[in-house]
């Protein structure tokens, strides 16, 4: 349905035009996605590769159970501003071809920015799950989208503790909330691909919440013995 759509714009006037821009805006948005703050903080300026520790995940839950600190707001401010910036740059690109145009680049520009986190060249293709990334381009698309998906991660995460709970409702529904509010295919298929991504990343959490063996968020950090933490 996606690709029939932007097949179809390529015979309109403007058609290779926006062609050109899905193309430019998904590897620009796509790299964006890949400045992982958690491993550029721990592997450039600790010296001290997040993903060696905890879950091996390099995000911002493993990083602040692993090193805590002022550093981890850089973490924060890091996967906040790219997913800022792809979908801002989604709009403004995309904006000038009309309202849905823009909307549907939005989504685009995020998606691609969450597959960069996720996936990142650069380090190996071992990036985060994506949550604070893809939480910020919920919260820039609708703020009924943010509504349920904000909503029901921090009531979740609050009440439970588990972050990943929380987290896997966020990604589960991001496309629900997604199709009810714009009713597009399109758009909602963008964002199930963007959810998809994130929940598929927590299938371990689903495992051990399962188990009973999930940790339970903390604010305070452990000690790090022999290079490892949970």
């Amino acid at each position: 349905m996606l690709l029939g759509m932007i097949s179809e714009t390529a015979e309109t006037p403007d058609g290779w035009l926006l062609v050109l821009a899905f193309a430019i805006c998904a590897v620009i948005s796509y790299f964006l996605g890949c400045m992982n703050g958690a491993v550029i903080i721990s592997k450039y300026i600790l010296r001290n590769d997040v993903r060696g520790h905890g879950s091996g995940n390099a995000g911002l839950t493993n990083f602040y159970r692993t090193f805590g600190g002022p550093l981890t707001i850089g973490v924060i401010l890091t996967d906040v501003l790219k997913a800022v910036a792809a979908v801002l740059l989604g709009l403004l690109i995309f904006g000038q071809f009309g309202v849905g145009i823009g909307v549907l680049g939005k989504y685009w520009c995020g998606m691609f920015c969450l597959i960069g986190h996720i996936f990142p060249c650069m380090f190996s293709f071992k990036g985060g799950k994506g949550i604070l990334s893809g939480g910020t381009v919920a919260l820039m698309m609708d703020w009924r989208v943010a509504l349920v998906v904000w909503g029901g991660f921090l009531i979740l995460t609050l009440v439970t503790r588990w972050v990943s709970l929380g987290s896997i409702w966020a990604a589960v529904s991001f496309p629900f909330a997604t199709a009810f509010v714009f009713q597009s295919v399109s758009i909602t298929i963008l964002a199930a691909i963007t959810g998809g991504l994130v929940a598929w990343k927590h299938h371990a959490n689903v495992k051990r919440l399962l188990a009973g063996e999930e940790p339970k968020l903390s604010f305070r950090r452990k000690q790090n013995k022999g290079g490892s933490s949970s």
